[in-house]
């Protein structure tokens, strides 16, 4: 189930400071840990600051968070992210939370725009960046198909 995933997050302790009044992890730390997938959007997307500066960012259009099992003090989160769809103008990706066992504990899904800095509007990827995007994609798709309901939708490419 971890292959599906590709991308490998920072594993995750539950500390004190991250649980609510009722005794769980609070949803803001799992929205946090979640926010990892954009060290891999920078990294392998090339969504650095040299691309910043280029004139050129994404901005969260739509997000999904779905949770089966809580997380408890002391437990660990494996966190795994993958890109399950592009287009021109959108990316989608998603990722999961398991537990020490390997169960989906959480998904996360969000819709991001690639934004023209200089205009604030979605733009289309520039013919390099989306190739390299959708090789991606492709590389991910190889991984297997997801094993819930996606949600959130963009029109495919």
């Amino acid at each position: 189930m971890y292959d599906l995933y590709p991308y490998v997050g920072k594993t995750v302790t539950v500390t004190k400071d991250m649980c609510d009044f009722n005794g769980h992890m609070n949803v803001n730390y799992i929205k946090e840990v979640f926010e990892q997938a954009w060290e891999f959007a920078n990294e392998e997307f090339g969504l650095n600051e040299e691309y910043l500066a280029s004139g050129f960012s994404s901005f969260t259009l739509e997000d999904n968070y779905r949770f089966q099992k809580e997380f408890l003090l002391g437990d660990k989160i494996f966190p795994r992210f993958r890109l399950f769809n592009v287009n021109e103008k959108l990316f989608h990706m998603i990722g999961v939370l398991f537990d020490k066992n390997g169960i989906i504990s959480a998904m996360y899904e969000t819709v991001e725009g690639h934004i023209d800095m200089k205009q604030r509007k979605i733009a289309p990827m520039d013919p390099q960046r989306l190739a390299k995007v959708l090789a991606i994609k492709e590389a991910h798709d190889l991984t297997g198909k997801v094993p819930y309901d996606i949600r959130l939708k963009i029109r495919d490419l």
